[in-house]
């Protein structure tokens, strides 16, 4: 093609070209300049090394990354690929990761990061000159803290700004010099830690709260402190979170996606449940707004923030009505009976011309005189219809006669679910709703329930108790129950729920009806992945429980691909046996001082006195008025005294003088330590020591030692206890 062939547009650019070669055709020019730039490119993604690491800033996701290197800069980073193969059936879990790993680099190097420590200004002026006058760490941090006015001035600071750069040497003695002398003037239990958690670095946690155990601090816990934490989990199973891998959200027939935005929380494990969605999994979400989950849905559940438990019972109504009263499902039956707590028997006890539900039926109960008969609870067997105590109850699993009877297996037990049938009498039972409490005042349910006198107690069963509470009629069985579906009137109907959480009634029982059918078909792979989303509301651990019945009610819990997943992060600490000894000192001492962080906080920052509502609000009409006219601070105070929690300082004395007067007072001997301690002045005793204790002194002196576990490095004079700085034995060379 000639030049005339050119659009003769085209040609006109000529005129706006520099001297250059350019091509016969007028397409192309070659012009010379300098290409320096694209070294710059270039060396972008050179390095000299690739090492391994992970992003565990607020993350427990753990991701592998290949991180680049040059010159001990980070230059880059990409994900590993080397992640053990999970089989052909199912998805990898490589690749992981996230932007926010990808891009770290860049949050390392950034000119906004603090590399260096800082300190206010006015405090670090105030140490610096009490350090020159007095040349003793120690000392001069007392003399700043200890000065009523200088005190003032640098307190009085804080949210002002006023930082300024220290070096690491000086900080690192302030911050000793001021645990030293918060241990000698106050105790070791003044002092309080709080670590990153262990779920994003073992090492990291263990070395803050081995440093706390072994100068006798206390550790704050974090689960419950930024309200993540499931306490329903410990209630129902006695442990924390010990859910499934993210993995396992591939074997699931159905999940239900609640209070969790798995692709935003759990970014490098979100491709499980959206790969899975193509072998034919549904994908329930229930959200307030339309989150990046959302659009993964078959169904979408917008459930008004708090009310999830509304929804939760709702749901639980249709199940229980659908498919345990209607109808029979075997394997729900017999998952009941053998994991469950729904054939166990509850007294009932009179209130008028009612009953209320009590407590467990124990063995004590029956006139047995078994170790700890106290705690193991009673069934009725099918065969029978008599009383039995079946093995795997709590009282089997301290104490020498329980050892080797802790798992549940029946044997030839066959637990009777429902006293219908069976029942001596059908009586009246009172239970509470709060969903009307006009007044204050919670206005009462009464549904009647088939009972049976075991041991000289009126009892029935926990499924008994539970249709009524969830309002599902039976043949036989009088009291305010429901018409139906559509009664928006009695809880728990779907009409009931959708006033308060505003999901569609219908779509609530096709939801619930799907869930359990799938759990019928599939022997329980039916899950809900939960979340922090439904814990940050008070009685969260009352809303977490409704959602856990679902998957006990469909036999879920403990089946691959079923089940509860709670997901906020990966709580998994592998090694944990171990790695427990090591992160609370337990070679060195025991036990440590653990507490929980939010009533720490809610009493240390006297949270406490803004309250609005008082504990007695929260009580039922037929509880026995123990909360009027306390406060919460109270009722803590009341737990801690009793021993239901711990809580430091466990008195006003420091630790050590609870050693130190009673020495003074002339104590001798460690079994009238309380007694002595308690003359010599101290607010309340020492704590109980574990183990042993020694009454052996110093090997040297004869002082006495410490109450310990072991004598090693404990041989010292009484001066160790007395609150000034530990001296050796004056004999010692």
């Amino acid at each position: 093609m000639g030049t005339g062939d050119v659009n003769p547009l085209l040609r006109t650019s000529r005129f706006l070209h520099r001297n250059a070669d350019t091509s016969s055709a007028g397409w192309s020019a070659l012009t010379p300049g300098q290409r320096a730039w694209e070294s710059f490119y270039r060396d972008r993604w050179q390095h000299d090394k690739v090492v391994r690491s992970t992003h565990g800033v607020n993350c427990t996701g753990s991701c592998s990354w290949k991180v680049y290197v040059k010159d001990g800069i980070i230059t880059w980073e990409t994900q590993q690929t080397d992640y053990p193969s999970n089989g052909p059936d199912m998805p990898e879990y490589e690749p992981r990761g996230c932007p926010r790993g990808a891009s770290f680099s860049w949050y390392t190097y950034s000119p906004l990061r603090i590399r260096y420590p800082y300190i206010r200004g006015v405090l670090l002026e105030m140490y610096r000159e009490a350090k020159a006058r007095l040349h003793d760490p120690v000392d001069a941090w007392a003399d700043v803290v200890g000065d009523p006015e200088r005190a003032r001035s640098y307190k009085s600071a804080r949210g002002k700004g006023g930082f300024v750069r220290a070096s690491w040497d000086e900080v690192s003695e302030i911050i000793a010099a001021a645990h030293i002398h918060t241990i000698q003037r106050y105790g070791p239990d003044r002092i309080a830690g709080f670590s990153p958690i262990p779920a994003m670095s073992m090492v990291s946690y263990s070395a803050g709260t081995r440093f706390f155990s072994l100068i006798g601090a206390v550790i704050l816990s974090f689960y419950d402190w930024y309200a993540d934490l499931p306490a329903a989990s410990p209630q129902i199973w006695g442990d924390q979170t010990d859910v499934p891998e993210s993995g396992d959200w591939w074997n699931a027939g159905y999940l239900l996606v609640w209070g969790s935005n798995i692709p935003i929380t759990r970014t490098p494990d979100a491709h499980f449940m959206t790969e899975a969605r193509y072998r034919g999994q549904k994908v329930v979400v229930v959200s307030p707004d339309y989150s990046d989950h959302t659009k993964f849905a078959d169904h979408w559940l917008p459930a008004a923030p708090g009310t999830d438990g509304a929804l939760a019972m709702a749901m639980g109504h249709v199940i229980l009505k659908e498919f345990w009263v209607d109808r029979s499902v075997p394997y729900f039956a017999d998952y009941a009976k053998r994991f469950t707590d729904l054939p166990f028997l509850i007294t009932l006890d009179p209130a008028g011309d009612v009953h209320e539900p009590g407590r467990f039926l124990r063995a004590a109960d029956l006139g047995e005189t078994s170790e700890n008969a106290e705690w193991k609870t009673v069934l009725i067997d099918s065969r029978d219809r008599q009383p039995i105590v079946p093995q795997g109850s709590i009282g089997f699993r301290w104490g020498p006669e329980g050892e080797g009877r802790w798992n549940l297996d029946l044997g030839e037990v066959d637990p009777l679910l429902t006293l219908l049938g069976v029942h001596d009498e059908v009586v009246d039972v009172e239970l509470v709703r709060f969903d009307d409490a006009a007044g204050g005042t919670a206005t009462p349910m009464r549904r009647s329930v088939p009972a049976k006198r075991v041991g000289g107690r009126l009892v029935t069963t926990v499924f008994d108790l539970a249709l009524a509470q969830y309002g599902v009629a039976r043949e036989g069985l009088t009291g305010d129950w429901p018409n139906d579906y559509t009664d928006p009137q009695q809880p728990y109907t779907p009409a009931w729920q959708e006033d308060i959480t505003g999901v569609d009634a219908g779509l609530v029982i096709r939801i619930a009806r799907e869930f359990a059918r799938n759990a019928e078909r599939t022997n329980g792979k039916s899950m809900i992945v939960m979340g922090a989303g439904t814990n940050h509301w008070y009685h969260a651990d009352v809303i977490y429980r409704a959602m856990l019945n679902l998957v006990l009610f469909c036999g879920a819990q403990g089946v691959n691909g079923g089940g509860w997943a709670h997901y906020v992060g990966q709580e998994k600490v592998r090694p944990l046996t171990g790695w427990t000894t090591v992160a609370f000192a337990l070679d060195w001492v025991r036990p440590p001082r653990q507490q929980a962080a939010t009533p720490y906080w809610y009493l240390a920052s006297d949270q406490f006195r803004y309250e609005v509502f008082a504990p007695e609000e929260f009580a039922t009409r037929r509880g026995r008025q123990l909360f009027r006219g306390r406060s919460q601070a109270d009722l803590y105070a009341l737990a801690s005294r009793l021993g239901w929690t711990p809580s430091f300082p466990a008195s006003t004395a420091a630790p050590s003088t609870c050693a130190t007067k009673p020495r003074n007072a002339g104590w001798t001997s460690p079994s009238t330590s309380s007694r002595n301690c308690a003359a010599a002045g101290c607010a309340s005793p020492p704590r109980t020591p574990t183990r042993r204790r020694t009454s052996r002194g110093c090997s040297r002196c004869g002082a006495p030692t410490c109450w310990g576990r072991r004598t090693r490095a404990m041989s010292t004079c009484s001066s160790t206890f007395s609150g000034s700085r530990t001296r050796p034995c004056a004999t010692r060379k």
